[in-house]
């Protein structure tokens, strides 16, 4: 495996979404599912394919499915991610990027590689946390090179965003991640943010 995907169910609650998981009739799954308490289930086999990333690429590559271990969160996308939730998630990560020998930048979201198409997991989902612990990327302090649009996306594309075609919907999925909040045009502190990351 070369990624881990992460999202949130956007369900009632983790045993709604285990028995939407679980059903073969939507032809959804993924490898882990955590619930808001810690619980965790392993629904497929890391070495299996799971059908949790849909249509979407990551570093110009298509078929994520085949090449990741998807990994759900019982979020609604608009809520915190309790504490419970994280703890057992990081240890998970902890294990996964070790046994299939990946680094931080392994890791990323649904929204990543599917700009446009997903949001998840979501702008209250705190990378920093997971960053702090060596378990995914976070931005350096760097100057604003100073990219025009087209340089930027350029860019945005050499971190790992493949489907820069609709410029919004790829800066709401940066900005989701690294600066929720933001919108607007392309400003330095984008630019600046996406050079720490480079």
């Amino acid at each position: 495996m070369q990624l881990i995907v992460l999202h949130y169910t956007a369900m009632a609650s983790a045993e709604a979404a285990l028995e939407r998981l679980c059903d073969p009739g939507p032809e959804v799954s993924a490898h882990y599912l955590i619930g808001k308490d810690g619980r965790i289930w392993q629904l497929v086999p890391d070495d299996r394919r799971a059908w949790h990333a849909g249509a979407g690429n990551w570093s110009g590559e298509a078929d994520v499915n085949s090449r990741s271990i998807g990994i759900e969160l019982d979020n609604s996308g608009v809520e915190p991610f309790p504490e419970a939730l994280m703890s057992s998630l990081e240890g998970i990560l902890v294990n996964l990027l070790k046994s299939n020998d990946l680094t931080p930048s392994n890791v990323i979201g649904h929204s990543d590689m599917a700009p446009g198409r997903k949001i998840d997991p979501g702008p209250r989902f705190d990378w920093r946390r997971l960053a702090l612990q060596g378990l995914a990327v976070w931005p350096k302090s760097a100057p604003d090179p100073g990219w025009n649009n087209e340089a930027f996306l350029d860019a945005l594309n050499r971190f790992g965003y493949s489907e820069i075609s609709d410029q919004d919907a790829v800066l709401k999925a940066f900005r989701n991640r690294f600066l929720p909040g933001d919108t607007g045009p392309i400003s330095a502190r984008d630019r600046c943010t996406l050079a720490g990351l480079l």
